[in-house]
């Protein structure tokens, strides 16, 4: 009988989890504090030596695409558990987007459903648009676009106005200017009479010589 061997000695463990023979076993690490999984290792272990810190003889079944692969709380499995890192997700209370970074289940507060619009809301399992929300806020926009216009009007009218009414004051107006003078004072009446709040039904005005004055009369 030869005193040599080519076997690789293998370490038993016993019930304890202490190894009952020395050798060399492999073990399977799982991360201190997520206890996702880690790597696996060969180690060798003295006679009555426990295995390294969160490191476990079981070997895991790997879990598909979409999961992940971490310990049990308890010690005393892997587990798969839902996967999201990397995924956009949505707040359902504010619709703000942010990266996933940690496995697990998403909480409530999150969905990977992309809302469609500003405006909307959760409702349940699916996002519902708020068309009152929405129809106001075009309101807004459509009064706000319409007072603009109206002010770059008025500022083309005040523009034509003043020099035409200087001339008339100091009596040097020809026959021409103190008609347009009365034309762009009829015009700017009929811009201040406008109700900027209907915004949608606005009838803009003709201005005089609109071609020359650089208005689009049409809005």
């Amino acid at each position: 009988m030869s005193i040599y061997s080519t076997d690789i000695e293998t370490a038993e463990l016993g019930a304890n989890g202490i190894s009952k023979k020395a050798g060399w076993i492999t073990v399977y690490q799982a991360h201190p504090v997520t206890r996702e999984y880690q790597s696996a290792s060969m180690e060798y272990l003295m006679f009555d030596v426990g295995l390294p810190a969160h490191s476990y003889p079981d070997k895991p079944e790997l879990p598909p695409v979409g999961q992940a692969l971490c310990r049990a709380a308890d010690g005393k499995s892997w587990e798969h558990v839902e996967d999201n890192r990397g995924q956009t997700v949505y707040s359902t209370e504010t619709r703000q987007e942010q990266i996933v970074s940690q496995f697990g289940e998403l909480p409530d507060n999150l969905t990977l459903l992309k809302p469609q619009t500003e405006f909307d809301v959760r409702n349940g399992k699916k996002w519902v648009t708020d068309t009152q929300a929405q129809q106001a806020a075009e309101s807004r926009a459509a009064q706000q676009e319409a007072q603009q216009a109206l002010t770059s009007r008025l500022t083309v009218a005040n523009t034509r106005i003043q020099p035409l009414q200087d001339a008339v004051d100091l009596d040097m107006a020809t026959e021409t200017e103190r008609a347009q003078l009365v034309a762009w004072k009829k015009y700017r009446v009929l811009l201040n009479r406008l109700d900027i709040s209907k915004a949608a039904d606005i009838n803009w005005p003709e201005p005089p010589d609109a071609e020359k004055a650089g208005i689009n009369a049409r809005g």
